[in-house]
């Protein structure tokens, strides 16, 4: 194990970001100078003004920022990702997952860096179903072939009170609309829980990426990383509304999987298809091995979510 408390100088994308914003944190805890790309640096709260943090503005497909972004860096900490397209704002899953990555590693040769922590998910694989797990594989091939020191994780769905997804969560439970709690059913009438799930402490996830800039265990390793809790939608969703303050009274539905994928991307639908086909996968993992790397007990879904629950706007 490489000495924890040697200061680093990490390079940091997708740091205004849900999981960013836990890592950048730690990070800065941690003792490390942070450097952090951001298209708006308003976004990225209250760690903006640290003194070890120095913002680097624009994008990841820009050449001047990604060669500052990088300079004198020790390592990279690459989180940017995206769970929906928008090819006409030029965010599709290979350019942001797999050609945004060659490109920052690229850089991150030229310059010398020495590590690289990369955010992958869990259900990467070069013959998956989905786009989306097509490209995060192409992406993990890219680190590895890179030749530099690196640890990758693969994470299922990470939860906290700040996280998009518990915040819609809130909203199926606590407004009017809709009038039942839906999920993608895997039967031909929404029956069925679909696949399971491990849901992951977004801190355990940001403790977990910390960690591994000074693990020698982590290096050259791909840890798939869930909770310690495997689930099925209806019952994620049942725990939810037991804990949530101002949850209504409403039946938890599945939709069709089939019907869903036929109305996916269509306009004011909020999900796309592969949203629908990772639904129908599980997304589930052996944790004993991060855990042991890392010396770290996972933290369970329903005490943790219970304790935030209140917080979630």
């Amino acid at each position: 194990m490489a000495n924890p408390s040697t200061p680093l100088t990490v390079a940091l994308t997708g740091a205004s970001g849900f999981v960013g914003g836990h890592v950048l944190d730690r990070l800065l805890g941690s003792g490390h100078h942070v450097r952090a790309l951001a298209r708006d640096p308003g976004r990225l709260g209250r760690s903006s003004t640290h003194a070890r943090l120095t913002v680097v503005q624009g994008a990841l497909h820009d050449d001047g920022p990604l060669t500052q972004l990088v300079e004198s860096a020790d390592a990279v900490v690459h989180l940017v990702g995206i769970i929906a397209e928008h090819p006409g704002r030029g965010q599709t899953f290979e350019r942001v997952h797999v050609d945004a990555t060659r490109r920052l590693l690229a850089a991150a040769h030229r310059a010398g860096v020495g590590r690289w922590v990369h955010m992958s998910a869990l259900g990467s694989r070069p013959e998956a179903a989905s786009t989306y797990h097509q490209t995060k594989w192409r992406a993990e091939c890219a680190v590895r072939e890179s030749g530099m020191k690196h640890t990758i994780f693969r994470p299922s769905i990470i939860h906290g009170p700040d996280g998009e997804f518990m915040q819609m969560v809130r909203g199926f439970w606590c407004r009017l609309f809709p009038p039942f709690v839906p999920y993608f059913g895997a039967g031909p009438f929404g029956t069925g829980g679909a696949g399971a799930l491990q849901p992951v402490f977004v801190q355990d996830v940001a403790q977990c990426f910390t960690g591994a800039l000074t693990s020698d265990r982590a290096l050259d390793e791909t840890y798939p990383l869930g909770g310690p809790d495997v689930l099925r939608w209806p019952d994620l969703y049942d725990i939810c509304r037991r804990h949530l303050p101002g949850a209504r009274s409403k039946p938890i539905l599945g939709v069709p999987a089939w019907y869903a994928s036929l109305i996916a991307g269509m306009p004011l639908v909020p999900f796309n298809r592969d949203q629908v086909i990772m639904s129908q996968e599980d997304s589930t993992c052996d944790i004993g091995k991060v855990q042991s790397d890392f010396d770290l007990t996972l933290a369970p879904f329903e005490p943790t979510f219970a304790d935030y629950a209140a917080q979630i706007h």
